[in-house]
C-alpha cells in the first residue's frame, strides 16, 4: 500500500516538474510521518523514502533513535521555543522558523539550517512572518548564526488546488526578491497532499505529503 502510494506520488511529481522544464531530482518529497507507527515509516523507508517530516518535538525525539540513522528528519510544525532544544538534535531542516524568539531558541553551536515560514495569505489563525517582515527575520537569523536556506508557507484550505497557485507564486517571488541580500535562499517548501502538483509547477523544491502516503492518522492537512 505505502509502496504503491509512493510510486504514484513520485510519478505525479515527475510529471508536474516536467511541465515547467524541471525533473524529479529538483523536488524533494517530505513524507509526513506524524502519528505514524514505526512499521508504516519502515514500509516507506524500504520503498526508498529517506526524508520524513514530524511536527511535534517529543514525537520526533522518541522516534528518531529507533529508526535508521540515514533518515533525514525535517521538523515541519509550529515549534514552541522551549521545545527547540528537544527537536534540534534530531532535525536536519527546520521548516517553521517564524518569529524572533524562535530564532534565539534555535541558535546554538552549529544549529541545523532552517526555512522561514511566511504567512503569505495573512491569515490571522496561521503562524508565519508577514511577507514584509521576512527580510528582518532573515537578518536576525544570520546575526544569530542560523543559516536560512529558503521559505515555507501553508496556504489557505481550498477545495480547488488551483486557488492556491497565487500563494505559491507569491512565495516564489518573495524568495527571488530576497536572494540578492540572502543568496542561500534556494528552497521553497510548499504543497501538500491536495495541491503539491500546483506547488511544483510554481517552483516548489520541497513538498510535504502525509495523507496520500500513509492515510490520515489524525487531524492535519498534509
Amino acid at each position: 500500500m505505502v509502496a504503491q502510494q509512493l510510486e504514484e506520488i513520485n510519478a505525479r511529481m515527475a510529471a508536474a516538474a516536467r511541465r515547467t522544464g524541471r525533473t524529479l531530482d529538483d523536488v524533494t518529497l517530505v513524507a509526513v510521518s506524524k502519528g505514524q507507527p514505526r512499521e508504516a515509516i519502515m514500509a516507506a523507508y524500504d520503498s526508498g523514502q529517506r526524508v520524513f517530516g514530524e511536527n511535534r518535538a517529543a514525537e520526533l525525539a522518541a522516534k528518531a533513535p529507533d529508526l535508521p540513522s540515514d533518515i533525514a528528519w525535517h521538523f515541519i510544525g509550529s515549534l514552541q521555543t522551549r521545545q527547540a532544544k528537544v527537536a534540534r538534535p534530531h532535525t536536519h531542516l527546520l521548516h517553521s522558523l517564524d518569529r524572533p524568539r524562535l530564532v534565539n531558541s534555535w541558535s546554538a553551536a552549529e544549529p541545523p539550517p532552517a526555512l522561514v515560514q511566511v504567512n503569505v495569505a495573512a491569515e490571522p489563525q496561521k503562524h508565519g512572518a508577514a511577507p514584509g517582515e521576512t527580510a528582518a527575520l532573515l537578518e536576525l537569523a544570520r546575526e544569530r548564526g542560523v543559516r536560512c536556506v529558503g521559505l515555507m508557507c501553508i496556504p489557505p484550505l481550498v477545495t480547488n488546488a488551483e486557488d492556491n497557485r497565487k500563494w505559491f507564486s507569491a512565495l516564489r517571488e518573495l524568495r527571488d526578491g530576497l536572494r540578492g541580500d540572502f543568496p542561500d535562499l534556494i528552497e521553497l517548501s510548499m504543497g501538500m497532499t491536495d495541491d503539491y502538483e500546483v506547488a511544483i509547477e510554481e517552483g516548489a523544491t520541497l513538498i510535504r505529503v502525509g495523507r496520500a502516503i500513509f492515510g490520515a492518522p489524525g487531524t492535519g492537512r498534509n
